[in-house]
């Protein structure tokens, strides 16, 4: 047996793949004193009474100058949020659970999960402070375009796509652990070549096997997994890719005027998936340099992360719920790119309905047919 062997390293390739607990901040305008919403479209805070219009540094800024007057307050266990001007509040589910944070101006909260109201249960510690997020480019409006776009023509039940409905549409920050990882991979394998030839009326077959050996380091970065248990993992996965290079250094001005999650899953509990998420990529490539041989029977591979770099992000996603027949349905709605996914519950009297009109109609354009050929042949 021939043995051929190659040693490389692969490194820097880029992987982009892709409870609840939610979180709610309000700023105030410098002008008149309403509340300051963050605007996909422009990319800052705008304010709808007086018009004024202001940066996310230029808020950074003015709540910084605000702490600044404060320092002479005891500053709260563990607080890292420099640039809320007030420490959001958690509120309570009884219903399923979740966790929302809020600020402590909110008079009526709802779990966009079940729509249930919710009760103030403490304080946000600090370290749900993410280090990078990603804004909304996509508005309400567009949201819901895209939404009645994609069930308009499905059959589904009639109030799903009410306004009553629609208005539980939820601008929401997903958190989410991205990850670098130091892999370490290996393949052992046998290669088979066959060469066929005739001669002398007998047909001959040539056999070579060659040992294959692959060894490479890979560092794959920005590895997602979303930090919630409530949330589906595959549905999440489902409207990847985000675009990473669009991360901003975080800050609550981001999250005026939307929701964010609270995770309830630490970066050791996501550790699993991104595993699987890095062997599925590094296999991928390593297997993709093993060409040239009739067939290869694997003999062993081995896949073993050696090092991990966590960073914990915020990322949007336009979220709705529905229950229908004592189960709930979810739509999800990629936030920076438009990417939509989710299950739908079917009407079935509607979907019947329909079937039956078709049939109908087929079997008269049957009838017609049959009888206009009858009608010839007498």
């Amino acid at each position: 047996m021939l043995k051929r062997t190659s040693i490389f390293s692969l490194d820097g390739s880029r992987f982009i793949i892709h409870s609840i607990d939610m979180d709610i901040f309000e700023y105030k305008c410098p002008n008149c004193g309403a509340d300051l919403k963050f605007n996909p479209q422009a990319q800052n805070l705008s304010c709808e009474y007086c018009g004024g219009t202001f940066t996310v540094d230029e808020i950074k800024r003015l709540y910084a100058e605000k702490d600044k007057e404060d320092e002479a307050k005891p500053e709260a266990p563990n607080d890292e949020s420099a640039d809320s001007g007030e420490e959001p509040k958690v509120y309570y589910c009884s219903s399923c659970g979740a966790e929302i944070m809020a600020d402590s101006e909110r008079t009526a909260l709802f779990c966009y999960y079940c729509h249930n109201p919710v009760i103030l249960s403490g304080k946000m510690s600090g370290k749900y402070r993410p280090e990078k997020i990603i804004g909304f480019t996509i508005d309400r409006e567009n949201a819901l375009k895209k939404f009645k776009s994609w069930c308009f023509k499905k059959f589904v039940p009639r109030n799903f796509k009410s306004n009553q409905q629609l208005e539980k549409i939820t601008g929401l920050y997903v958190p989410f652990w991205l990850a670098d990882c130091t892999v370490s991979s290996n393949i052992d394998a046998i290669g088979k070549t066959s060469t066929h030839w005739t001669s002398g009326g007998y047909t001959y077959t040539k056999t070579k096997e060659y040992g294959i050996v692959r060894r490479a380091d890979f560092l794959v970065q920005g590895v997602p997994a979303d930090g919630s248990k409530k949330i589906d993992d595959e549905l999440m996965e489902s409207i990847e890719p985000f675009d990473y290079t669009a991360l901003q250094d975080f800050s609550s001005a981001y999250l005026s005027g939307f929701y964010a999650d609270k995770y309830d899953m630490d970066k050791e509990d996501m550790l699993p998936r991104i595993s699987e998420r890095v062997s599925a990529t590094c296999r991928e490539k390593l297997r993709a340099t093993v060409g040239g041989y009739d067939s290869i029977s694997v003999q062993n591979e081995s896949y073993e992360i050696t090092k991990v770099d966590w960073h914990y992000i915020m990322l949007p996603v336009w979220f709705m719920s529905y229950k229908y027949k004592d189960k709930m349905y979810e739509f999800v709605l990629n936030g920076q790119t438009g990417k939509i996914s989710g299950s739908l519950p079917i009407h079935k009297p509607l979907l019947n309905a329909c079937c039956a009109g078709l049939f109908a109609a087929t079997t008269a354009v049957v009838f017609l047919v049959a009888g206009f050929l009858m009608g010839g042949i007498f």
